[in-house]
């Protein structure tokens, strides 16, 4: 039976105190670290480059998955790779040869994924599902920590498992955004197989606690 992975986002970690905190994801039940690379250009914000993503790594015990919300995300396919990077995510909407960019990403020994921002249809999947390691549904827009939870999420999660069961593929469904204990069962009922979670794990009184609350509400 498959058991829902949390993935706790350390976009919403405390910097100043980066290393206690992916340690404590680290003794967690958690079980990726979660990595938000933005660039300011492709979405509104900037978040951490190169080497705070080498500092993370340094200290990481669990997989790391970076999520690339980034321009022209081949540029940086092999540095990634180089700083330990296990799955790797580019956003659809960035790539424009996004096969291209999926076989460059397997090449370099990570699993390849894809993002879709919340007005991105499953359907532009259609050709690529079969060469996807995993699909990031964007439940709010991207770019800001701390938004409301999209609630058509919902159906676009059960129409990609779909899509990913009538194609044979072995795609994992991640989502990232508003991710709570009031909305982690649902998820997981919709097809979830990865919740990445960030305010609502690291503002808790307890991050540890909240990440177990999770894993269990997920089942």
């Amino acid at each position: 039976m498959r058991k829902t992975k949390i993935a706790p986002s350390l976009l919403a970690a405390d910097f100043g105190n980066l290393q206690r905190d992916v340690e404590l994801v680290n003794q967690s039940v958690a079980d990726w670290h979660h990595i938000d690379v933005m660039d300011g250009v492709f979405v509104p914000n900037i978040s951490y480059g190169m080497p705070v993503v080498k500092s993370i790594a340094k200290h990481a015990t669990k997989p790391l998955d970076v999520h690339l919300m980034i321009v022209d995300p081949n540029r940086y396919i092999k540095t990634f790779s180089s700083l330990g990077a296990s799955i790797l995510t580019v956003h659809y909407e960035a790539c424009t040869h996004l096969h291209r960019t999926l076989q460059e990403i397997k090449a370099e020994g990570m699993q390849a994924g894809v993002a879709l921002n919340p007005h991105t249809n499953i359907n532009v999947l259609e050709d690529t599902i079969n060469d996807i390691d995993l699909v990031l549904i964007m439940s709010v827009n991207p770019g800001f920590g701390g938004q409301s939870f999209i609630e058509r999420t919902y159906a676009k999660i059960r129409d990609l498992k779909t899509l990913i069961q009538e194609r044979k593929a072995n795609a994992l469904i991640e989502v990232d955004g508003g991710v709570s204990s009031e909305n982690a069962k649902a998820l997981a009922e919709a097809g979830a197989d990865i919740l990445v979670a960030g305010s609502f794990v690291f503002k808790s009184e307890d991050p540890s606690a909240t990440i177990r609350e999770l894993k269990e509400i997920a089942g």
